[in-house]
């Protein structure tokens, strides 16, 4: 995708544990397994970037400086398909046990003493087999808590907020990525002292 396009519908959201900025982000391949899927997402997701700037102005507004002072970024989504095991990954004070002989699975929640700490690397992932693939990664933890609501008329969606912490010591909140097309020039073109093909005449 080398020109604006129209990026139209949803995709699908992938979440791993982060162990540190001091490490690298596991790549696309190794996030986009199926063990790494969030849950089938209805709502698509959405990402937002909030700056906050300070502005020094003096009293007859003839002279000013704007600054950047704090950035915020979150991703939100709605959760459809889920388990016990999946509010692990949206709460911290979650705890998950598996109790094999009676086929049951016990999700505890709450009590600040039992919060992990983790963040996840969320990856949401748009195909587009017109204009290229695009992929948004920010790493976080959902502070927005979450609702389980059991309707007679309509599907359990979870809808979660992740909150984007640094991915690496640049202070990087988000990483977009998207597919380009093939360039059209080939080191094949050109030649060692550096003109292509068309430069080059023939001697009568």
């Amino acid at each position: 995708m080398n020109k604006e396009s129209i990026v139209l519908g949803s995709g699908d959201l992938y979440c791993t544990e982060f162990e540190g900025t001091d490490k690298e982000l596991p790549k696309n391949e190794e996030l986009e397994k199926e063990e790494n899927r969030l849950g089938h997402i209805k709502g698509g997701a959405t990402i937002v970037y909030t700056p906050s700037f300070y502005e020094a102005k003096d009293d007859m507004g003839r002279a000013s400086k704007v600054i950047i002072t704090e950035e915020e970024a979150t991703l939100k989504s709605g959760i459809m398909t889920w388990c016990g095991s999946t509010l692990e990954k949206l709460c911290q004070t979650a705890r998950v046990s598996e109790d094999k002989t009676k086929n049951k699975r016990i999700v505890k929640i709450g009590g600040i003493a039992n919060a992990t700490g983790k963040k996840y690397v969320l990856h949401f992932v748009h195909k587009d087999n017109v204009d290229g693939d695009v992929r948004v990664t920010i790493v976080g933890s959902n502070q927005a808590g979450f609702t389980i609501a059991f309707a007679k008329d309509s599907e359990t969606v979870i809808d979660a907020e992740f909150k984007a912490q640094p991915m690496d010591k640049e202070g990087t909140l988000i990483l977009y990525e998207e597919d380009m097309e093939a360039s059209s020039t080939t080191d094949s073109d050109t030649t060692e002292d550096g003109t292509t093909g068309s430069d080059t005449t023939e001697e009568a």
